[in-house]
């Protein structure tokens, strides 16, 4: 597993991977890696001949007021984790590296990103966009592997790599959870033993949803009302909970397909994600999957 810090070297050793005929997968991550992240790892492994793992906490996607500062930030025990998972190469490069003192260019969607978590970070789907172009362009690779936990990421790369041509297969993967169902996340360790006692029924609200819709409940307004009131009582401070189009991520009104129910809330002072898609008729997966 070969850790490289600068553009020109990453682009020497894909080059020379190409040039074998070899395929080449990337997993972008901001580090502090956890099972999650591997398992994105161990995906990418099936899908190409060699793999590299981007780790770079981008300035570009954080607010004035978030937490790129605190952010967590341990390359050495990120390089211990990966040991052993068939990683070719680690790209860690530094914000200079990325953007030099001249840097003037962005990428903005028009429509995603002016849904769910951009109507309070409006910045950051643009940070988003700009950083994984950057890394498309500097691995180029033949696939790049996603985890659902940010849905509305995955479909902004999705429509990015779609309007601009880009030769990359995105790979969806499931999102991975602890065995009582909270959503794996680098900023679950920022949770007191409280508020991590609280934090599943964040994704219990959202089975409740999925169960109701399955049994033919169809008023998304309704829906989200409730939600948000089981959220509240048990601590949450929602930023949104959503019923909306999977793919355009519009609300809906009217639940008469799949839809994606969405949400951001506050814990103490951590803000959570998640999400899953809930099918009228359906009912929705174990409660409690497979960490």
């Amino acid at each position: 597993m070969t850790v490289v810090t600068t553009i020109p070297q990453m682009r020497a050793l894909t080059r020379a991977w190409r040039q074998a005929g070899e395929t080449i997968a990337l997993v972008p991550t901001m580090g502090a890696l956890h099972a999650g992240h591997l398992a994105l790892v161990e995906a990418a492994s099936r899908e190409c001949d060699r793999v590299v793992v981007s780790i770079f906490v981008n300035p570009t996607q954080f607010g004035p007021n978030e937490d790129f500062t605190r952010y967590p930030r341990d390359l050495d025990g990120d390089l211990r984790a990966l040991t052993g998972l068939g990683v070719d190469a680690v790209l860690a490069p530094s914000a200079d590296g990325m953007y030099g003192p001249a840097f003037q260019t962005s990428v903005e969607l028009a429509h995603l990103p002016k849904h769910l978590c951009g109507l309070t970070r409006t910045n950051h789907f643009g940070g988003v966009a700009l950083v994984v172009a950057k890394l498309f362009n500097i691995v180029q690779p033949d696939a790049a592997v996603f985890g659902m936990k940010d849905y509305q990421q995955v479909r902004v790369i999705e429509q990015m790599v779609a309007d601009l041509d880009q030769d990359v297969r995105i790979v969806r993967h499931p999102t991975l959870r602890e065995p009582d169902g909270l959503a794996m996340s680098s900023r679950n360790r920022y949770l007191s033993p409280a508020d991590r006692a609280v934090a599943p029924t964040l994704y219990a609200t959202l089975r409740a949803i999925a169960e109701a819709v399955a049994g033919g409940a169809n008023d998304a307004a309704r829906l989200v009302s409730e939600g948000r009131a089981r959220l509240e009582t048990a601590g949450f401070v929602p930023d949104y909970l959503a019923v909306c189009d999977p793919d355009t991520l519009d609300d809906v009104v009217t639940v008469a397909g799949p839809v994606l129910v969405a949400v951001a809330a506050r814990l103490g002072a951590t803000r959570l994600i998640d999400n899953l898609v809930a099918v009228p008729g359906v009912a929705p997966g174990p409660a409690h999957p497979a960490h």
